[in-house]
């Protein structure tokens, strides 16, 4: 029984708050993170849980929480942690290499984007558009080297699906005329 109460107590100190060495190591480690690439809250804070619990040994869940939540708000007032501002640069990255809306989406939704937020930022997305940069990048449809026969009609098409692209769109864009498709592109550029 003596060590059952031992190791409740050793539990309520766990639940204390972070240490100050442990608050500045979290917003420094958010300083770099973000120096280094754009992230969301959750990447952000999903990082910071997980090398908190490697760095600090008998860490608790409770000043993990703690350390992801000051990141986050360091992230915020530094003006480095924007999740809309994320989705966009994403959104417009995905088109122009291709991606579909549906995949964007996807994307989004398993680095913790607000659905609200992803939703928000992919209304400006044109599926037409990445399906024909798709298309180009991988020699398809009007950008397609080789003549076409049953087995690379087939290739194409399963791409395209893999891709998120309906049947429909990838069929539209096969039969495209490649100055058609260098229009569609030129009218609405993949900045």
């Amino acid at each position: 029984m003596h060590e059952d109460g031992e190791d409740s107590a050793d539990g309520a100190n766990m639940d204390l708050e972070p240490t100050p060495r442990m608050l500045a190591w979290a917003k420094n480690s958010a300083a770099y993170r973000l120096s280094r690439r754009m992230m969301t809250e959750h990447e952000l804070a999903d990082t910071i849980r997980r090398k908190a619990k490697q760095k600090f040994e008998d860490i608790s869940q409770a000043q993990m929480d703690v350390l992801a939540q000051t990141a986050v708000d360091f992230g915020h007032r530094a003006g480095a942690l924007d999740d809309q501002s994320y989705a966009e640069v994403k959104v417009r990255s995905g088109i122009r290499v291709g991606k579909s809306k549906r995949l964007i989406a996807r994307k989004l939704k398993e680095k913790g984007v607000p659905a609200q937020t992803a939703t928000e930022a992919l209304q400006e997305a044109d599926d037409h558009i990445a399906a024909i940069a798709f298309a180009r990048k991988r020699a398809f449809g009007p950008y397609r080297r080789a003549p076409l026969n049953e087995k690379r009609l087939s290739k194409e098409m399963s791409a395209f699906a893999r891709n998120g692209f309906s049947l429909e769109l990838a069929k539209k864009v096969i039969d495209t005329d490649v100055d058609d498709a260098d229009e569609a592109l030129s009218q609405r550029p993949l900045s």
